[in-house]
């Protein structure tokens, strides 16, 4: 048999310490013999749908084409969708679920062409509960893609314009600075900010947390950082990421992800003082 995609990417938060993950490419692989399974990650937060989505949009360009399987998935057995979505021309198709982790990977990559909602039982595998759809409902769907089985086959078709949309904040300029937030921290301490390098105010912006104060200014790597100080570097995603040499700046500003961080133009203020930088957890209104 000569299998239409030859390459399963998957994505999870089942971490290492069970058998889940093991199982999963186990599936994927006996109902698909030949087809080379790559994980992106399985250290994804658990239930953190919106970590997920960040981690997937950012790895979509780089991915081969094939399938995509992603499971984060917090509402498994419930009324959530189980989907599939075809992008760039029939190329790849991404399965997992209707819960926003899939969406922005989507958008980063062109937009669905088609989408299904998995609703062909006779295609998963049989269950003793609800709670593993990553094994009985998506692996198997991802196996059957690479067998070439087409998408109108899965299951009933769905408007793609009509997927739960990914959660990603937006910076926005306001009286006092840049106001944005903490996408993610990296293994190495670096705290990626939703900000578009054009969009920064200067290139040296003041920091404050708490009582303390610091500078930061835009470098190209970790190293023309000085020791003791703060960049603002441009990531491999192409956004602004606050960083120090060879540590770690989440631990050293003592910020994570969700929390909120103002800019400001270190440079263009009397006295040079400036509005500051604040950093601190965005809380609910």
């Amino acid at each position: 048999m000569v299998l239409r995609y030859d390459t399963v990417s998957f994505l999870s938060d089942y971490g290492l310490e069970d058998e889940f993950v093991g199982v999963v490419r186990s599936v994927v692989m006996g109902h698909a013999p030949g087809v080379e399974v790559v994980d992106i990650t399985h250290g994804i937060p658990a239930h953190d749908v919106r970590a997920g989505s960040l981690a997937l949009a950012r790895s979509a360009p780089y991915l081969c084409p094939g399938v995509v399987l992603a499971v984060v998935d917090p509402g498994v057995g419930g009324a959530r969708r189980a989907v599939a979505v075809e992008v760039g021309g029939g190329q790849s198709v991404l399965v997992g679920p209707d819960n926003g982790l899939l969406a922005p990977a989507v958008a980063m990559v062109g937009g669905a062409d088609r989408a299904v909602s998995l609703t062909d039982a006779e295609l998963h595998l049989d269950s003793p509960g609800t709670t593993f759809d990553g094994r009985d409902v998506f692996a198997p769907v991802a196996a059957h893609l690479c067998n070439g089985v087409d998408l109108a086959d899965l299951g009933e078709a769905l408007d793609p314009g009509l997927l739960v949309p990914g959660v990603v904040p937006v910076s926005a300029r306001e009286s006092d600075g840049l106001h944005a937030e903490v996408l993610w921290v990296d293994r190495f301490g670096n705290v990626q900010l939703n900000v578009d390098p054009a969009d920064l105010p200067a290139d040296r912006v003041q920091v404050r947390i708490g009582e303390r104060v610091r500078s930061a200014e835009l470098v190209t790597a970790f190293d023309e950082v000085p020791s003791g100080g703060l960049g603002l570097l441009v990531d491999s995603a192409g956004l602004v990421a606050l960083v120090v040499a060879r540590s770690s700046a989440a631990a050293e500003l003592g910020i994570a992800s969700g929390d909120a961080v103002v800019l400001a133009d270190l440079d263009g203020t009397e006295s040079g003082v400036a509005t500051p930088v604040e950093l601190g957890r965005t809380r609910a209104g």
